[in-house]
C-alpha cells in the first residue's frame, strides 16, 4: 500500500429503495443519503415518483405504497440536486453494485453520465470480518448492535451504514482499515504530468483511448468495452518482474496528455483503434501497424488441369471482390512462408509451386529426394493430381468474397440510451462510422479512397460471421 495514502474525506452514505432489483427496467422510489465533508453531516432523503405502479411485495416490504409516490418528484426532477449532493464525495452502500447500478441508469435515461469512486460495505465487512459467514444488513445490525429505527427505508437504512462505518473505523487500526478501503477504490497513482481532473472525466463506455507524450507525440492507443477501467489499469502497475509491468510503468512515466473517444460498442472501438493506429502511428503500438505488402496467392492454370501460385498484390487485384485468392498475407515472406508449410505438410513439389528453381538437367526437386514431394516434378505424379492436392490444401485459406452486392451498413445499437452507430462497409473496407443519412451519403462518396486493411478484414469477417449485429444494405 502507498504510505502516503489517506482516507477519503468526502463521502456520502446512501440507499435506494426501488420497484426491483433490475436496474434497468425497475426505478428508484426513495432517495436516502448522509453527506460526510470534514466530519460535518448532512441528511437528505426524499420519495420519488417511479412513473409505474409498485409491486405489491415491494410496497409490503418497504412500506412505499403508489399513493405515497404519487406527487412525489420524479427522478428527473431530483437528479440536478442528487448529483450536487454525490458529486466529489465516495459513493458508499451496502451491495454497493445494487445502488450505484441504479443512479447510473437513472441519469442514463436523462442522457447523462455519471460515475464516481464506489465503496460496498458487504465487501468491507468480509475484508474486516472474515470469520463471519453473513455480512447483510440485518446481520450487522445484531452483530454490531447498529440502531435501527425505520428499516428498509432509504434514510434510515443509510443510517445503519454510517453507524457502521464509524464503528469499524474505531474498532480497528488505522493501517488496517486504510487497507481494506484501498483495496477496494485501486485508484491508480496518477503519472506525474497528467491532470487529475482528465481521468476523473474518463466514460464507463466503450471505446478508443490514446495516450500522449512530449511534443504530443501519441505513445499508445487502445480500445475497451470500459475505457475508464480500463485505463485506470494502465497506471496501476506496480514494479515487478514482467516485461508488461515494466512496460506500463515506462508509459505512465512518458504520459502528458490522454484523448478518448467513446462508441456505441466493441466492433465500433475496434474498428476505430484499427484506424487510428494506422494514422497516428503510436511508439508503442506493434499489432495493428500498417501493412504495405499485402497480398494472396491465386491460382492460375498454366496448362489444363495444371495450376500454380501465383503472388498478387492487394494494389493490383481487388481482395474484398476476386473469388479465386487465398491469404491474404502482410508480406510476401509471410505468404512464402506459409506456402513452404503447406508444401511440407502435403509432400506438394517445391519446383511447381515456385519455391525452388527448376534445374537444367529435369531432376527431381530436392524434397522429392528426401521423401517429401511425390514426384510431380517428374511425371510419377500427375499434374492434375497434384493440382487437386494443392486446392484441397490452401482451401481453408480461401479470401471469402464481399457476401453482398455493395456496400452496407453494420448497425450497432445501445437500446438503453436509444443510439446507434452505423459502420458503413464495402468490399471487407471500412469507410468510417455514421449517425444519419448524410454521413452515410458522404461517407460512400469518398469510400474509393480506402485501401484493403487486413486487420480490417479479419475483424469483420469475425463479427459478420457471429450475425448478433443487423447488417442495413445501403
Amino acid at each position: 500500500m502507498n504510505a502516503e495514502a489517506t482516507l477519503p474525506t468526502r463521502l456520502v452514505f446512501i440507499d435506494l429503495e426501488t420497484t426491483g432489483a433490475n436496474p434497468v427496467i425497475d426505478r428508484i422510489t426513495e432517495i436516502g443519503l448522509i453527506e460526510v465533508v470534514d466530519g460535518e453531516t448532512t441528511r437528505w432523503s426524499t420519495l420519488v415518483n417511479p412513473e409505474r405502479a409498485i409491486p405489491a411485495f415491494i410496497q409490503h416490504l418497504t412500506g412505499i405504497r403508489d399513493d405515497m409516490v404519487d406527487g412525489a418528484p420524479t427522478f428527473a426532477e431530483v437528479a440536478e440536486e442528487l448529483r450536487t449532493r454525490l458529486h466529489g464525495k465516495l459513493f458508499i452502500a451496502h451491495n454497493a453494485r445494487f445502488d450505484y447500478g441504479f443512479v447510473k441508469n437513472e441519469f442514463k435515461r436523462l442522457g447523462q453520465r455519471f460515475q464516481a469512486d464506489v465503496l460496498c460495505t458487504v465487501r468491507l465487512s468480509r475484508k474486516l470480518y472474515p470469520e463471519h459467514h453473513k455480512h447483510n444488513l440485518d446481520s450487522l445490525i445484531v452483530r454490531h448492535g447498529l440502531r435501527a429505527d425505520d428499516r428498509h427505508r432509504a434514510l434510515a437504512d443509510a443510517e445503519l451504514i454510517w453507524q457502521f462505518w464509524q464503528q469499524v473505523r474505531v474498532n480497528h487500526p488505522d493501517e488496517t482499515f486504510l487497507s481494506a478501503v484501498q483495496l477496494q477504490l485501486k485508484r491508480p497513482a496518477l503519472p506525474p504530468h497528467l491532470d487529475a481532473a482528465v481521468l476523473d472525466d474518463l466514460p464507463e463506455a466503450p471505446g478508443v483511448y490514446l495516450i500522449y507524450g512530449e511534443g504530443d507525440l501519441c505513445l499508445y492507443a487502445g480500445k475497451s468495452i470500459n475505457l475508464r477501467q480500463r485505463v485506470f489499469a494502465h497506471f496501476a502497475a506496480e514494479v515487478g518482474n514482467s516485461g508488461r509491468e515494466h512496460k506500463e510503468m515506462n508509459l505512465s512515466q512518458q504520459v502528458r496528455r490522454l484523448d478518448w473517444h467513446e462508441t456505441v460498442g466493441e466492433v465500433g472501438a475496434l474498428l476505430l483503434e484499427s484506424r487510428l493506429v494506422k494514422q497516428l502511428k503510436p511508439l508503442h503500438n506493434r499489432r495493428l501497424r500498417e501493412h504495405p505488402e499485402i497480398c494472396a496467392w491465386r491460382l492460375e492454370e498454366i496448362e489444363p488441369g495444371d495450376f500454380r501460385p501465383r503472388l498478387v498484390f492487394a494494389e493490383d487485384v481487388d481482395l474484398g471482390a476476386d473469388d479465386d485468392l487465398y491469404g491474404p498475407f502482410n508480406s510476401k515472406r509471410e505468404a512464402t512462408n506459409t506456402l513452404r508449410k503447406i508444401a511440407e505438410a502435403y509432400k506438394l513439389c517445391p519446383i511447381l509451386l515456385g519455391l525452388e528453381k527448376p534445374n537444367k538437367t529435369e531432376r527431381p526437386c530436392f524434397a522429392y529426394q528426401v521423401g517429401q514431394c511425390k514426384g510431380a516434378c517428374i511425371g510419377k505424379e500427375p499434374r492434375n493430381l497434384h493440382s487437386a492436392r494443392l486446392m484441397t490444401a490452401l482451401a481453408k485459406m480461401k479470401v471469402k468474397p464481399w457476401p453482398w452486392p455493395g456496400p452496407v451498413g453494420l448497425i450497432e445499437r445501445d437500446d438503453f440510451r436509444d443510439v446507434e452507430d452505423v459502420h458503413v462497409l464495402s468490399g471487407w473496407r471500412y469507410l468510417g462510422t455514421a449517425h444519419n443519412q448524410a454521413e452515410i451519403h458522404e461517407l460512400l462518396e469518398q469510400g474509393n479512397n480506402i485501401p484493403f486493411d487486413l486487420d480490417t478484414y479479419k475483424l469483420l469477417k469475425t463479427h459478420l460471421g457471429k450475425g448478433k449485429l443487423k447488417v442495413r444494405v445501403l
